[in-house]
């Protein structure tokens, strides 16, 4: 039987958002691509540092076991494919089992992600993060100046979202966008039976939860999710009721009324944060690895 992805949770990942391949990138961007190969060739022995995403891939790679291979990570990278020698190097010294990758060599890489079937697409490209989330893939931007990861939870993928335009479509923020937070209020009571439509990081946190579900007794990872959103009561209802709706649960829920989400996020210590609101991104980077999804109406361009 040919090999299929079709029973993993897929994260597709550039080196970039992997890996701390910075200093290498600005001869890249100054459009040096000859001298951009030649140093990455000249390090390929030499293992990269950490990037911002390390710790959540390589806690995800922990839930494959001898008996499951539950989660598959895939290189997606606009690096050439002599560079992609040191990704794969970097990975192997690292422990990490990341055996595909596809590299185009500065050409647009999002197209993948339809035969990968991918949930979730990390990158430090802002436009290959707008195409990714145009053709209905759970993309972000990773802000490779956050703050890394914390290690006090060495057996928990703890991953928080923003609700609206992130979880959930960004029907009620066009709403308080046009009509402030009386009209929101008011709209978000009336409705609070009526399921939120989906936004574009729902299908990973189903992803995460059916793996959650898969794991057996003897699988020590865990998965602890929070949604971290600007609503308050009484607009909170209507987030609970939706969740409740597609049968998916979170452990942790903070609606903070819009106080700044960075120190909640401190103290929640995810391995990774995602908001569609660049605001609400920077506050949290401060703190934790943070991502922008650049959807709804707060990114008029996407």
């Amino acid at each position: 039987m040919a090999p299929t992805l079709d029973d993993k949770l897929v994260v597709a990942i550039s080196s970039r958002a992997l890996f701390d391949f910075e200093e290498e990138n600005r001869l890249f961007e100054a459009g040096d691509e000859e001298a951009y190969m030649r140093r990455q060739l000249e390090l390929v022995h030499q293992p990269a540092r950490p990037g911002i995403a390390f710790p959540l891939v390589r806690k995800l790679l922990a839930f494959n076991t001898a008996e499951a291979q539950r989660v598959e990570v895939v290189m997606l990278s606009r690096n050439d494919p002599a560079s992609g020698m040191r990704v794969f190097a970097s990975a192997k010294a690292a422990g990490m089992h990341i055996e595909r990758g596809v590299f185009t060599r500065g050409r647009d890489p999002f197209s993948y992600l339809r035969p990968l079937g991918a949930h979730l697409f990390l990158s430090a490209n802002e436009a290959d993060v707008r195409q990714a989330l145009s053709i209905g893939f759970p993309a972000a931007r990773v802000m490779t100046d956050s703050t890394p990861a914390g290690d006090r939870y060495p057996q928990e993928v703890r991953i928080a979202f923003d609700g609206d335009a992130v979880l959930f479509s960004d029907e009620a923020e066009r709403v308080y966008q046009q009509g402030g937070l009386p009209a929101f209020l008011h709209h978000e009571v009336s409705h609070a039976a009526t399921p939120l439509a989906e936004g574009p990081f729902k299908p990973l946190l189903a992803a995460l939860h059916r793996l959650q579900q898969q794991a057996d007794a003897s699988q020590t990872m865990r998965i602890r999710t929070a949604l971290v959103t600007a609503r308050s009561a009484p607009a909170h209802e209507r987030a609970v009721r939706t969740l409740l709706d597609w049968g998916i649960t979170v452990d942790e829920a903070m609606f903070l009324g819009g106080l700044e989400k960075g120190p909640f996020l401190r103290e929640f210590e995810p391995d990774f944060f995602f908001d569609d609101q660049t605001g609400h991104v920077t506050s949290a980077a401060r703190h934790v690895p943070a991502g922008h999804v650049s959807s709804g109406i707060a990114n008029p361009a996407a």
